[in-house]
Protein backbone atom coordinates (compact mmCIF):
# COMPACT_ATOMS: atom_id res chain seq x y z
CA UNK A 1 0.00 0.00 0.00
CA UNK A 2 1.81 3.85 -0.91
CA UNK A 3 0.16 4.36 2.40
CA UNK A 4 2.45 1.65 4.26
CA UNK A 5 6.26 2.34 4.82
CA UNK A 6 9.20 0.71 5.95
CA UNK A 7 9.58 0.98 9.65
CA UNK A 8 13.32 1.53 10.42
CA UNK A 9 14.72 1.49 13.71
CA UNK A 10 18.49 2.65 14.04
CA UNK A 11 21.06 3.02 17.08
CA UNK A 12 24.30 3.10 17.68
CA UNK A 13 24.64 0.46 20.49
CA UNK A 14 27.13 -2.27 18.60
CA UNK A 15 30.06 -3.07 20.46
CA UNK A 16 32.37 -1.50 18.17
CA UNK A 17 30.50 1.50 17.65
CA UNK A 18 28.23 0.50 14.18
CA UNK A 19 25.31 1.33 13.86
CA UNK A 20 22.77 -1.41 13.92
CA UNK A 21 19.28 -1.21 11.70
CA UNK A 22 16.22 -3.24 12.25
CA UNK A 23 13.80 -2.75 9.44
CA UNK A 24 10.11 -3.92 9.75
CA UNK A 25 8.10 -4.32 6.76
CA UNK A 26 4.32 -3.33 6.20
CA UNK A 27 2.49 -6.23 5.97
CA UNK A 28 0.20 -4.43 3.27
CA UNK A 29 3.77 -4.10 1.47
CA UNK A 30 4.71 -7.77 1.24
CA UNK A 31 6.51 -9.32 -2.09
CA UNK A 32 4.13 -9.95 -5.22
CA UNK A 33 5.65 -12.75 -5.58
CA UNK A 34 4.37 -14.62 -2.31
CA UNK A 35 1.34 -16.22 -3.89
CA UNK A 36 4.09 -17.61 -6.49
CA UNK A 37 5.66 -18.57 -3.17
CA UNK A 38 3.06 -20.36 -1.55
CA UNK A 39 2.12 -22.25 -4.96
CA UNK A 40 5.74 -23.57 -5.14
CA UNK A 41 5.59 -24.83 -1.49
CA UNK A 42 2.22 -26.21 -2.40
CA UNK A 43 3.73 -28.15 -5.31
CA UNK A 44 6.70 -29.33 -3.71
CA UNK A 45 4.34 -31.04 -1.14
CA UNK A 46 2.43 -32.88 -4.24
CA UNK A 47 5.75 -33.76 -5.23
CA UNK A 48 7.18 -35.19 -1.81
CA UNK A 49 3.02 -37.08 -1.90
CA UNK A 50 3.65 -38.67 -5.52
CA UNK A 51 7.14 -39.60 -4.67
CA UNK A 52 6.00 -41.48 -1.12
CA UNK A 53 2.88 -42.83 -3.11
CA UNK A 54 4.91 -44.31 -6.16
CA UNK A 55 7.99 -46.21 -4.03
CA UNK A 56 5.31 -47.59 -1.61
CA UNK A 57 3.36 -48.45 -5.34
CA UNK A 58 6.45 -49.80 -6.51
CA UNK A 59 7.01 -52.20 -3.72
CA UNK A 60 3.70 -53.28 -3.75
CA UNK A 61 3.91 -54.15 -7.53
CA UNK A 62 7.33 -56.14 -7.25
CA UNK A 63 5.71 -58.14 -4.20
CA UNK A 64 2.94 -58.85 -6.08
CA UNK A 65 4.15 -59.83 -9.66
CA UNK A 66 6.64 -61.90 -7.54
CA UNK A 67 3.58 -63.59 -5.92
CA UNK A 68 1.85 -63.85 -9.40
CA UNK A 69 4.56 -65.70 -10.94
CA UNK A 70 5.18 -67.96 -8.00
CA UNK A 71 1.27 -69.01 -8.94
CA UNK A 72 1.79 -68.79 -12.68
CA UNK A 73 2.65 -73.10 -13.10
CA UNK A 74 -0.42 -73.55 -10.53
CA UNK A 75 -3.25 -71.56 -12.67
CA UNK A 76 -1.54 -73.62 -15.61
CA UNK A 77 -1.91 -76.71 -14.05
CA UNK A 78 -5.20 -76.11 -12.62
CA UNK A 79 -6.58 -75.09 -16.29
CA UNK A 80 -5.47 -78.46 -17.73
CA UNK A 81 -7.39 -80.03 -15.04
CA UNK A 82 -10.60 -78.37 -15.24
CA UNK A 83 -10.25 -79.11 -18.94
CA UNK A 84 -9.72 -82.49 -18.90
CA UNK A 85 -12.90 -82.44 -16.25
CA UNK A 86 -14.78 -80.40 -18.65
CA UNK A 87 -14.86 -82.86 -21.38
CA UNK A 88 -14.91 -86.50 -19.34
CA UNK A 89 -17.00 -85.75 -16.72
CA UNK A 90 -16.74 -89.70 -15.78
CA UNK A 91 -12.88 -88.98 -15.05
CA UNK A 92 -13.53 -86.57 -11.89
CA UNK A 93 -14.24 -89.05 -9.56
CA UNK A 94 -13.96 -88.08 -5.51
CA UNK A 95 -10.06 -88.24 -5.52
CA UNK A 96 -9.55 -85.87 -8.49
CA UNK A 97 -12.47 -83.76 -7.17
CA UNK A 98 -10.55 -83.24 -3.86
CA UNK A 99 -6.92 -82.57 -5.75
CA UNK A 100 -9.02 -79.65 -7.92
CA UNK A 101 -10.39 -78.58 -5.04
CA UNK A 102 -7.24 -77.85 -2.81
CA UNK A 103 -5.43 -76.72 -6.40
CA UNK A 104 -8.26 -74.05 -6.12
CA UNK A 105 -8.04 -73.74 -2.62
CA UNK A 106 -3.83 -72.57 -2.97
CA UNK A 107 -5.00 -70.08 -5.39
CA UNK A 108 -7.63 -67.99 -3.31
CA UNK A 109 -4.80 -65.57 -1.44
CA UNK A 110 -4.12 -64.81 -5.21
CA UNK A 111 -7.78 -62.88 -5.05
CA UNK A 112 -6.83 -59.80 -2.54
CA UNK A 113 -3.60 -59.56 -4.45
CA UNK A 114 -5.96 -58.70 -7.15
CA UNK A 115 -8.21 -56.64 -5.56
CA UNK A 116 -5.23 -54.46 -4.93
CA UNK A 117 -4.07 -54.68 -8.09
CA UNK A 118 -7.83 -52.79 -8.46
CA UNK A 119 -7.07 -49.99 -5.88
CA UNK A 120 -3.69 -49.73 -7.39
CA UNK A 121 -4.79 -48.97 -10.53
CA UNK A 122 -7.28 -46.53 -9.07
CA UNK A 123 -3.89 -44.91 -7.35
CA UNK A 124 -1.94 -44.70 -10.62
CA UNK A 125 -5.18 -42.90 -12.74
CA UNK A 126 -5.09 -40.34 -9.52
CA UNK A 127 -1.36 -39.82 -9.70
CA UNK A 128 -1.44 -39.21 -13.62
CA UNK A 129 -4.32 -36.53 -12.81
CA UNK A 130 -1.47 -35.03 -10.22
CA UNK A 131 1.01 -35.25 -12.22
CA UNK A 132 -0.98 -33.31 -15.25
CA UNK A 133 -1.81 -30.12 -12.69
CA UNK A 134 1.77 -30.41 -11.15
CA UNK A 135 3.02 -30.02 -14.97
CA UNK A 136 0.52 -27.44 -15.48
CA UNK A 137 1.22 -25.23 -12.41
CA UNK A 138 5.29 -25.49 -13.17
CA UNK A 139 4.72 -24.12 -16.36
CA UNK A 140 2.56 -21.42 -15.28
CA UNK A 141 5.55 -20.74 -13.50
CA UNK A 142 8.22 -20.79 -15.60
CA UNK A 143 6.48 -19.04 -17.91
CA UNK A 144 6.68 -16.04 -15.27
CA UNK A 145 9.99 -16.49 -13.90
CA UNK A 146 10.84 -16.75 -17.11
CA UNK A 147 10.63 -13.67 -17.77
CA UNK A 148 13.90 -13.00 -15.98
CA UNK A 149 16.91 -14.43 -17.03
CA UNK A 150 20.17 -14.48 -14.74
CA UNK A 151 21.73 -11.19 -16.45
CA UNK A 152 18.36 -8.85 -15.88
CA UNK A 153 17.71 -10.90 -12.33
CA UNK A 154 21.22 -9.46 -11.75
CA UNK A 155 20.71 -5.65 -12.41
CA UNK A 156 17.24 -5.49 -10.59
CA UNK A 157 19.41 -7.14 -7.79
CA UNK A 158 22.19 -4.00 -7.96
CA UNK A 159 19.66 -1.64 -8.22
CA UNK A 160 17.96 -2.66 -5.64
CA UNK A 161 21.04 -2.38 -3.56
CA UNK A 162 21.75 1.27 -4.72
CA UNK A 163 17.89 2.05 -3.74
CA UNK A 164 18.75 0.33 -0.52
CA UNK A 165 22.01 2.59 0.10
CA UNK A 166 20.31 5.48 -1.11
CA UNK A 167 17.95 4.89 1.03
CA UNK A 168 19.85 4.45 3.75
CA UNK A 169 21.38 7.99 3.66
CA UNK A 170 17.86 9.10 4.23
CA UNK A 171 17.66 7.61 7.84
CA UNK A 172 19.78 10.55 9.46
CA UNK A 173 16.24 11.70 11.03
CA UNK A 174 13.56 9.74 13.00
CA UNK A 175 11.49 9.81 16.48
CA UNK A 176 13.31 8.64 19.50
CA UNK A 177 11.93 5.43 20.77
CA UNK A 178 14.61 4.47 23.15
CA UNK A 179 17.85 5.59 25.75
CA UNK A 180 20.37 2.89 26.63
CA UNK A 181 21.36 2.39 30.07
CA UNK A 182 24.13 5.21 30.77
CA UNK A 183 27.65 4.07 29.93
CA UNK A 184 30.12 5.82 32.01
CA UNK A 185 33.28 7.58 30.32
CA UNK A 186 34.82 9.30 33.57
CA UNK A 187 34.47 10.49 36.74
CA UNK A 188 35.76 14.15 37.61
CA UNK A 189 35.10 17.50 38.27
CA UNK A 190 32.55 19.13 40.53
CA UNK A 191 28.80 18.13 41.07
CA UNK A 192 28.08 20.24 37.69
CA UNK A 193 29.51 20.92 34.31
CA UNK A 194 29.44 20.24 30.60
CA UNK A 195 31.54 18.32 28.15
CA UNK A 196 30.77 17.64 24.74
CA UNK A 197 32.62 16.63 21.25
CA UNK A 198 32.22 18.70 17.88
CA UNK A 199 28.72 17.96 16.58
CA UNK A 200 29.32 18.64 12.91
CA UNK A 201 33.24 17.96 11.80
CA UNK A 202 34.10 14.55 10.43
CA UNK A 203 34.63 11.27 12.77
CA UNK A 204 38.47 12.06 12.47
CA UNK A 205 38.26 14.81 14.41
CA UNK A 206 37.52 13.51 18.07
CA UNK A 207 38.78 15.82 20.18
CA UNK A 208 36.69 16.34 23.51
CA UNK A 209 35.95 19.56 25.31
CA UNK A 210 35.48 20.04 29.22
CA UNK A 211 33.99 22.77 31.61
CA UNK A 212 33.66 22.15 34.85
CA UNK A 213 31.27 24.25 36.98
CA UNK A 214 27.90 25.92 35.75
CA UNK A 215 28.72 29.97 36.55
CA UNK A 216 31.30 32.65 35.83
CA UNK A 217 33.65 29.67 34.90
CA UNK A 218 36.21 31.15 31.92
CA UNK A 219 38.78 27.76 31.22
CA UNK A 220 37.82 25.47 28.95
CA UNK A 221 39.84 21.83 28.05
CA UNK A 222 40.65 20.62 24.66
CA UNK A 223 41.38 16.99 25.14
CA UNK A 224 42.87 15.34 21.48
CA UNK A 225 40.73 12.41 21.21
CA UNK A 226 38.48 10.96 24.07
CA UNK A 227 41.43 8.50 25.80
CA UNK A 228 43.35 11.43 26.35
CA UNK A 229 40.04 13.12 28.00
CA UNK A 230 39.26 9.68 29.92
CA UNK A 231 43.13 9.51 31.24
CA UNK A 232 43.08 13.38 31.53
CA UNK A 233 46.51 13.79 29.41
CA UNK A 234 46.95 15.73 25.97
CA UNK A 235 45.08 18.96 26.44
CA UNK A 236 45.44 22.15 25.93
CA UNK A 237 43.58 25.15 27.65
CA UNK A 238 41.27 28.02 26.20
CA UNK A 239 40.42 30.97 28.52
CA UNK A 240 37.07 32.63 27.24
CA UNK A 241 37.40 36.33 27.24
CA UNK A 242 33.64 36.23 28.80
CA UNK A 243 32.17 33.96 31.82
CA UNK A 244 30.11 31.51 30.91
CA UNK A 245 26.21 30.97 32.42
CA UNK A 246 24.78 27.33 32.91
CA UNK A 247 25.96 23.74 31.57
CA UNK A 248 24.06 24.81 28.15
CA UNK A 249 27.07 24.84 25.82
CA UNK A 250 27.93 23.13 22.41
CA UNK A 251 30.29 23.04 20.22
CA UNK A 252 29.35 23.40 16.65
CA UNK A 253 31.90 23.17 13.50
CA UNK A 254 34.67 24.34 15.81
CA UNK A 255 33.14 26.98 17.37
CA UNK A 256 31.61 26.58 21.23
CA UNK A 257 27.98 28.70 21.79
CA UNK A 258 27.25 29.59 25.32
CA UNK A 259 25.50 32.03 27.38
CA UNK A 260 27.55 35.08 28.67
CA UNK A 261 27.11 35.26 32.27
CA UNK A 262 24.46 37.58 33.80
CA UNK A 263 22.99 38.03 30.29
CA UNK A 264 20.90 37.44 27.63
CA UNK A 265 23.91 37.24 25.43
CA UNK A 266 24.85 34.16 22.73
CA UNK A 267 28.71 33.59 22.26
CA UNK A 268 30.33 32.43 19.65
CA UNK A 269 33.69 31.38 20.35
CA UNK A 270 36.00 30.15 17.22
CA UNK A 271 38.95 27.46 19.21
CA UNK A 272 41.27 27.63 16.23
CA UNK A 273 41.50 31.86 16.44
CA UNK A 274 41.35 31.75 20.18
CA UNK A 275 38.53 34.70 19.54
CA UNK A 276 35.18 35.90 19.69
CA UNK A 277 33.58 35.93 16.60
CA UNK A 278 30.25 37.36 17.40
CA UNK A 279 27.60 37.61 20.12
CA UNK A 280 24.14 38.72 20.15
CA UNK A 281 21.22 39.51 22.69
CA UNK A 282 18.04 36.79 22.45
CA UNK A 283 15.28 38.88 22.77
CA UNK A 284 13.58 38.98 26.16
CA UNK A 285 15.20 35.55 27.17
CA UNK A 286 15.40 35.12 30.88
CA UNK A 287 18.62 35.18 32.49
CA UNK A 288 20.54 34.90 35.82
CA UNK A 289 18.46 32.19 37.22
CA UNK A 290 14.73 33.95 36.28
CA UNK A 291 13.97 30.36 34.27
CA UNK A 292 16.11 27.72 34.51
CA UNK A 293 15.69 23.70 34.58
CA UNK A 294 14.40 22.27 37.87
CA UNK A 295 18.09 22.06 38.96
CA UNK A 296 18.84 25.64 38.78
CA UNK A 297 22.46 26.64 37.86
CA UNK A 298 21.64 29.57 35.66
CA UNK A 299 20.75 27.11 33.16
CA UNK A 300 18.01 29.45 31.74
CA UNK A 301 19.83 29.69 28.26
CA UNK A 302 20.12 26.31 26.78
CA UNK A 303 22.34 26.25 23.48
CA UNK A 304 21.90 22.59 21.00
CA UNK A 305 22.80 21.50 17.86
CA UNK A 306 20.69 18.19 15.57
CA UNK A 307 20.19 17.19 12.21
CA UNK A 308 18.71 20.39 11.45
CA UNK A 309 21.14 22.95 12.57
CA UNK A 310 21.73 25.15 15.56
CA UNK A 311 18.82 26.13 18.32
CA UNK A 312 18.67 27.53 21.72
CA UNK A 313 15.99 26.98 24.15
CA UNK A 314 14.79 29.61 26.79
CA UNK A 315 11.83 31.32 27.65
CA UNK A 316 10.68 34.84 28.57
CA UNK A 317 8.13 36.64 30.57
CA UNK A 318 5.93 37.04 27.21
CA UNK A 319 5.90 33.15 27.19
CA UNK A 320 4.59 32.97 30.94
CA UNK A 321 7.63 30.72 31.47
CA UNK A 322 7.15 28.27 28.88
CA UNK A 323 9.84 26.87 27.23
CA UNK A 324 10.80 28.77 23.65
CA UNK A 325 12.34 26.97 20.87
CA UNK A 326 14.41 28.84 18.81
CA UNK A 327 16.53 28.11 15.21
CA UNK A 328 19.67 30.22 15.21
CA UNK A 329 21.69 31.25 12.02
CA UNK A 330 25.24 29.65 13.00
CA UNK A 331 27.08 32.64 11.54
CA UNK A 332 25.13 35.57 13.37
CA UNK A 333 23.15 34.17 15.72
CA UNK A 334 19.85 35.79 14.69
CA UNK A 335 16.94 33.80 15.44
CA UNK A 336 15.24 32.36 12.15
CA UNK A 337 12.31 31.21 13.74
CA UNK A 338 10.44 30.74 17.42
CA UNK A 339 8.25 28.33 18.78
CA UNK A 340 6.35 28.03 22.25
CA UNK A 341 5.85 24.46 22.94
CA UNK A 342 3.43 25.58 26.48
CA UNK A 343 5.53 23.33 28.58
CA UNK A 344 7.00 25.40 31.98
CA UNK A 345 10.56 25.45 31.91
CA UNK A 346 10.93 25.42 35.98
CA UNK A 347 9.00 21.60 35.65
CA UNK A 348 12.09 20.15 33.04
CA UNK A 349 14.90 18.31 34.54
CA UNK A 350 17.41 18.62 31.40
CA UNK A 351 15.68 19.25 27.30
CA UNK A 352 17.76 18.27 24.38
CA UNK A 353 16.68 18.28 20.24
CA UNK A 354 16.54 15.34 17.56
CA UNK A 355 15.83 15.92 14.22
CA UNK A 356 13.96 19.10 15.17
CA UNK A 357 12.50 17.67 18.00
CA UNK A 358 12.61 18.72 21.31
CA UNK A 359 12.28 16.30 24.10
CA UNK A 360 11.96 17.22 27.75
CA UNK A 361 12.82 15.23 30.96
CA UNK A 362 10.48 15.46 33.74
CA UNK A 363 13.63 15.96 36.30
CA UNK A 364 16.73 15.75 36.76
CA UNK A 365 17.08 13.47 39.86
CA UNK A 366 16.46 9.76 40.11
CA UNK A 367 13.14 8.08 38.46
CA UNK A 368 13.41 10.80 35.34
CA UNK A 369 12.33 10.04 32.31
CA UNK A 370 11.61 11.43 28.61
CA UNK A 371 8.39 12.89 29.27
CA UNK A 372 7.31 15.18 26.68
CA UNK A 373 8.11 16.30 23.19
CA UNK A 374 7.38 18.91 20.68
CA UNK A 375 7.84 19.03 16.86
CA UNK A 376 9.07 22.08 15.46
CA UNK A 377 7.93 20.78 11.87
CA UNK A 378 3.84 20.07 12.86
CA UNK A 379 3.95 22.58 15.64
CA UNK A 380 2.59 20.08 17.84
CA UNK A 381 3.40 17.99 20.80
CA UNK A 382 2.54 14.69 22.73
CA UNK A 383 3.84 13.63 26.52
CA UNK A 384 6.11 10.67 25.80
CA UNK A 385 6.95 7.56 28.15
CA UNK A 386 10.74 6.31 27.07
CA UNK A 387 12.47 5.00 30.07
CA UNK A 388 15.48 7.23 31.04
CA UNK A 389 18.66 5.65 33.86
CA UNK A 390 19.52 8.24 36.09
CA UNK A 391 22.28 6.38 37.34
CA UNK A 392 23.68 9.35 39.63
CA UNK A 393 21.02 11.28 40.39
CA UNK A 394 21.32 14.48 39.76
CA UNK A 395 21.79 15.14 35.92
CA UNK A 396 23.02 19.15 35.15
CA UNK A 397 23.64 18.87 31.46
CA UNK A 398 22.34 16.90 28.34
CA UNK A 399 22.68 17.18 25.39
CA UNK A 400 22.42 15.30 21.70
CA UNK A 401 25.32 14.51 19.17
CA UNK A 402 23.41 14.00 15.84
CA UNK A 403 27.25 13.10 14.57
CA UNK A 404 27.80 10.28 17.29
CA UNK A 405 23.93 9.65 17.59
CA UNK A 406 24.89 9.66 21.54
CA UNK A 407 23.14 11.97 24.56
CA UNK A 408 26.12 13.65 26.62
CA UNK A 409 25.40 13.55 30.33
CA UNK A 410 26.81 15.68 33.06
CA UNK A 411 25.81 13.47 35.92
CA UNK A 412 27.09 14.21 39.20
CA UNK A 413 30.24 14.52 38.55
CA UNK A 414 30.26 11.59 35.83
CA UNK A 415 30.81 11.98 32.48
CA UNK A 416 28.00 9.61 30.79
CA UNK A 417 27.21 9.19 27.42
CA UNK A 418 23.93 7.44 26.56
CA UNK A 419 22.68 5.68 22.90
CA UNK A 420 19.67 6.26 21.24
CA UNK A 421 17.23 4.20 19.05
CA UNK A 422 15.71 6.35 16.48
CA UNK A 423 12.41 5.21 14.79
CA UNK A 424 12.02 5.61 10.79
CA UNK A 425 9.04 4.71 8.11
CA UNK A 426 10.25 4.97 4.54
CA UNK A 427 7.04 5.28 2.26
CA UNK A 428 6.84 2.98 -0.25
CA UNK A 429 5.57 5.21 -2.92
CA UNK A 430 7.52 6.65 -5.67
CA UNK A 431 11.26 6.35 -5.40
CA UNK A 432 13.09 5.77 -2.36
Amino acid sequence: SPDEGWQVYTSAQAPDGKCLCTAVIPVQGTCSRDLRSHQLRQLMEKVQNISQSMEVLDLRTYRDLQYVRNTETLMKGLDSRLKVAAESQKSLNAKSFQELKDKMTELLPLLPVLDQYKSDTRLIVHLKEEVRNLSGNLLAIQEEMGAYDYEELQQRVLMLEARLHACMQKLGCGKLTGVSNPITIRASGSRFGSWMTDTMTPSADSRVWYMDGYYKGRRVLEFRTMNDFVTGQNFVQHLLPHPWAGTGHVVFNGSLYYNKYQSNIAVKYHFRSRSVLVQRSLAGAGYNNTFPYSWGGFSDIDFMVDENGLWAVYTTNQNAGNIVVSRLDPQTLEVLRSWDTGYPKRSAGESFMICGTLYVTNSHLAGAKIYFAYYTNTSSYEYTDIPFHNQYSHISMLDYNPRERVLYTWNNGHQVIYNVTLFHVIKTSGEL
